[in-house]
């Protein structure tokens, strides 16, 4: 799919190079997936908040059968 972007040269430029990337459309497709990777886990991340830990337990206990 062909997409015409107005995208900042210097940043292109800069990321293609940082990246080590032959062209602009490795480049851009390098910073999308790891633009989503990033997010994905800020998402997993604000998980550990949500999680109640029981202290008390002896975890040692449960593989002991």
């Amino acid at each position: 799919m062909a997409t015409n972007l107005a995208i900042d040269d210097a940043l292109l430029s800069m990321a293609q190079k940082v990246g080590g990337l032959k062209t602009k459309r490795e480049t851009v497709n390098a910073a999308l997936k790891e633009f989503i990777q990033k997010r994905k886990q800020e998402e997993v991340l604000k998980l550990f908040d949500t999680i109640d830990y029981d202290l008390s337990s002896d975890n040692k206990q449960l593989g002991n059968t």
